[in-house]
């Protein structure tokens, strides 16, 4: 419960604090923190349908109603890790390019006050993924390069979109000279786009959905595709419509739920993850079951994290929250 409240009405019926997964205490604080959850409703060049920049709020209140026991991984892996969530981070209206700025240097104050902590950000539009990438990049040094796993249906390779180097159309384009690139669920790209895939091949690696449907060796050439530091960019419309309608330009014949969590959790056990963003949540009023599966996927990505004992200054996260 808040600190605000004193400590003789503690006990009364309130409802959740609006922390991810609705954790209190010790388990929600920075200091304990081995997850940290940045909402970025950033909304500024979707194409078809509006509403990302309600998405973060969405996940974050449909989370506060997860079990937080995970039979799959027998474990409670929110409070055990300790998940601190911030306060939303609102850029500014001068233009994208300005907003995408003022998002890298946010990014960078945050990941140098983080530590080892997983930094998980939600959209928001898929643009904002370029600071936290190229911050990440940055911060990995001499001799190491980063991929980028994309779970998406669009390639988001164009060089620009209706006139801006810096739209959600355009940001992997914006990312592939730092970055190799891992694209997953692809089904929606330009004549242009598929012809950078080609000349990028080696650098650039896309699993179209309809190579998905026939058996599970995508996930083995995806994980073949990686290196060893890993960015996860999940852009929700990488799911069929029947399972997330609340996207701007959602696309038929995505992929299903469990495969998707074979390859995360493969990728979280065996990969160095150092960053995470889920984005293009657009909430559908009266129909919350989008905001839930967006939700859960975030819980599963940080048990999956939590397999692998990370840790942060001195704390192993198995230790749990002080």
């Amino acid at each position: 419960m808040s600190a605000e409240i004193p400590e003789s009405l503690r006990d009364l019926s309130w409802e959740l604090p609006r922390n991810f997964l609705g954790l209190e205490g010790d388990a929600a604080t920075w200091q304990n923190a081995g997850v940290v959850i940045l909402p970025i409703p950033y909304e500024a060049s979707v194409s078809y349908q509006g509403g990302t920049k309600l998405g973060p709020d969405a996940i974050i209140q449909a989370s506060r109603f997860i079990e937080l026991y995970d039979q799959e991984l027998d474990d409670e892996p929110g409070p055990r890790v300790g998940v601190c969530t911030l306060p939303a981070l609102h850029l500014t209206s001068a233009g994208p390019e300005a907003a995408i700025g003022e998002l890298r240097e946010a990014m960078d104050a945050i990941l140098a006050e983080a530590g080892d902590r997983l930094v998980i950000g939600l959209g928001g539009e898929h643009s904002i993924t370029s600071a936290p990438v190229l911050a990440h990049a940055d911060r990995l040094g001499e001799g190491r390069r980063l991929t980028i796993l994309q779970f998406d249906a669009h390639g988001d390779l164009r060089l620009e979109y209706e006139g801006s180097r810096f739209s959600h159309a355009a940001v992997m384009a914006q990312c592939i000279d730092r970055a190799d690139l891992v694209q997953v669920g692809i089904r929606a790209i330009t004549s242009e786009e598929r012809a950078l895939i080609r000349e990028r091949e080696g650098s650039i690696t896309t699993i179209f959905a309809e190579e998905m449907w026939s058996d599970e060796a995508w996930i083995d050439r995806a994980f073949a595709a990686l290196g060893d530091d890993v960015f996860i960019t999940f852009d929700v419309d990488y799911f069929d419509p029947s399972l997330m309608p609340a996207t701007g330009t959602p696309e038929p014949g995505g992929p299903p739920w469990y495969p998707t969590l074979k390859l995360l959790r493969r990728v979280f056990e065996e990969k160095n993850v150092v960053g995470v963003d889920v984005v293009e949540l657009a909430p559908i009023g009266g129909n919350a079951a989008p905001d839930f599966v967006v939700a859960k996927l975030v819980y599963k990505m940080i048990g999956y994290h939590s397999l692998r004992g990370a840790v942060h200054g001195t704390r192993s996260t198995e230790e749990g929250p002080r």
